[in-house]
C-alpha cells in the first residue's frame, strides 16, 4: 500500500501544500484520478476544487465526469463540471476548450491550476515539438515557468499505475487515448518505444535538452523584464513596447525576444509571425500595420509598436470538408475548383482531389 512518505504523496504535498486554494484538473483518467486521490489525503479539502470537463467525445467522456463528480460528492469536495459545445475533432480543438473552462474556474475561486501531468508526459511533448521544428523556447516542454502546478512532473505513468492499484482506484480509460488519429497517441504508442529501443538513453537526452531550454527561457524572459518597457495588461489584451529597446537588436536578437515579450499578454507566435514582426519593428512605416496570428494587429508608431487583440473578432467557424466538385463556402471564405491555377484568386494552391479536404480556423504551429 502507498504510505505517507510515498514519492506520489510527497509530491502533491510539497507542489500544493502552501497554496490558498488550488483547482484539480481531472478527466477521470489514472492519471488525474491518481492526483484527485493523493490530494484528497494530503491537502486541506477546504482548499480544493475539482474541475472536470467533457469534450464530448462519446460514452466514455460521460462516464468519466460521472465517477469524477461520483468520488469528489464522496470525499466532500467541490466539483464543476461543463460539457463542449459541438464536436470537437483536433488535439487542439479539445485542449483549447478544456482551458477555456478550466480558467474560467480558476478565476471564480480564485486559484491556481494543477494538471496531472506525468514525465512521460514531458518526454512527449518535447518529442513531439523537436518534430515539429519548435525553438529552444518550445523545447523546454513542461519544464516552462509559469503555467498550471504539475506535481508529477518527475513521477512517471508507471509509478502513478502501482499507485492506483495499490489504492484500488476506479477510473475511465477513454478509447480516443489510443487511437491513432491523433498525433501524442502515435508517439506515445509507436514512436517513442521504437526510438528508446534504438537509443536506450533518448529519456536522459530529451530531459537534458528541455532542461537547458527551460533555463534560456527563464533568462530571456528575465531580460526582457529588466531591460524592454511594455506598457499595457492581459486583461485589456494590448500593449505598446518602446522602440528605443529594440531598435539597436538585430533581427536574430529580436526573434528571441519578441515571443517573450508575447507570451506575457497571451499571445503565442509562430514562426512567420515572429520573422514579420522583426521586419516591421525595424523597418515598417509610421502608422502601418500588420496581422499576427489569433486576430492580433501590431501598429508601428514613432516610439513603439502596439499590439491590440481584436474586440470584435469572431470565433472560429466550425471545420468544414472541401467538396471538389463545388463551391465551399466556410465564414467569410469559398474554395472553388479550378482545373488550372487560377492567377484572380486571393490565393490559389495545387491540391490533391483524391484526398479528404478540411478547411478549419488557423492554430499553432501550421505552416503554408
Amino acid at each position: 500500500m502507498a504510505t505517507s512518505d510515498s514519492p506520489i504523496l510527497h509530491a502533491v504535498r510539497s507542489t500544493l501544500g502552501g497554496q490558498p486554494r488550488v483547482v484539480l484538473a481531472v478527466s477521470g483518467g489514472l492519471d488525474s484520478m491518481s492526483l484527485l486521490d493523493a490530494a484528497s489525503r494530503v491537502v486541506d479539502s477546504n482548499k480544493l476544487v475539482i474541475a472536470t470537463f467533457d469534450h464530448g467525445t462519446g460514452k466514455a467522456a460521460r462516464e468519466a465526469v460521472c465517477l469524477v463528480q461520483s468520488r469528489a460528492a464522496s470525499l466532500g469536495l467541490v466539483c464543476e463540471s461543463a460539457r463542449a459545445n459541438g464536436r470537437l475533432r483536433s488535439e487542439a480543438e479539445l485542449r483549447r476548450a478544456r482551458w477555456d473552462f478550466l480558467r474560467r474556474v480558476a478565476l471564480r475561486f480564485g486559484a491556481v491550476v494543477a494538471t496531472a501531468h506525468t514525465a512521460d508526459d514531458h518526454l512527449e511533448t518535447v518529442l513531439m515539438r523537436i518534430m515539429r521544428g519548435a525553438g529552444a523556447r518550445g523545447l523546454a516542454g513542461l519544464y516552462a515557468p509559469g503555467g498550471p502546478l504539475r506535481p508529477f512532473l518527475e513521477i512517471t505513468r508507471a509509478q502513478l499505475d502501482t499507485y492506483a492499484r495499490d489504492r484500488r482506484l476506479q477510473f475511465v480509460n477513454d478509447p480516443s487515448n489510443d487511437s491513432s488519429l491523433f498525433f501524442r497517441n502515435r508517439v506515445r504508442h509507436d514512436l517513442l518505444p521504437a526510438l528508446r529501443r534504438v537509443r536506450p538513453e533518448l529519456t536522459t537526452d530529451l530531459v537534458r535538452i528541455s532542461a537547458a531550454a527551460a533555463a534560456w527561457r527563464s533568462d530571456v524572459d528575465a531580460f526582457v523584464a529588466a531591460h524592454i518597457p511594455v506598457r499595457g495588461s492581459s486583461a485589456s489584451r494590448s500593449f505598446e513596447v518602446a522602440l528605443p529597446a529594440l531598435s539597436r537588436m538585430s533581427n536574430a536578437e529580436l526573434s528571441v525576444v519578441w515571443p517573450a515579450i508575447a507570451a506575457k499578454f497571451g499571445l503565442t507566435l509562430d514562426r512567420r509571425g515572429i520573422a514579420r514582426l522583426c521586419v516591421f519593428t525595424t523597418g515598417g512605416r509610421v502608422g502601418s500595420r500588420i496581422q499576427l496570428s489569433g486576430g492580433w494587429t501590431a501598429v508601428r508608431s514613432r516610439d513603439g509598436v502596439t499590439i491590440s487583440a481584436s474586440s470584435d473578432l469572431a470565433p472560429p467557424e466550425p471545420p468544414v470538408r472541401i467538396n471538389p466538385s463545388r463551391q465551399t463556402v466556410w465564414g467569410a471564405w469559398s474554395f472553388r475548383p479550378r482545373s488550372e491555377v487560377d492567377l484572380d484568386a486571393r490565393w490559389s494552391s495545387r491540391l490533391p482531389s483524391d484526398a479528404v479536404l478540411i478547411v478549419r480556423a488557423w492554430e499553432p504551429g501550421d505552416r503554408m
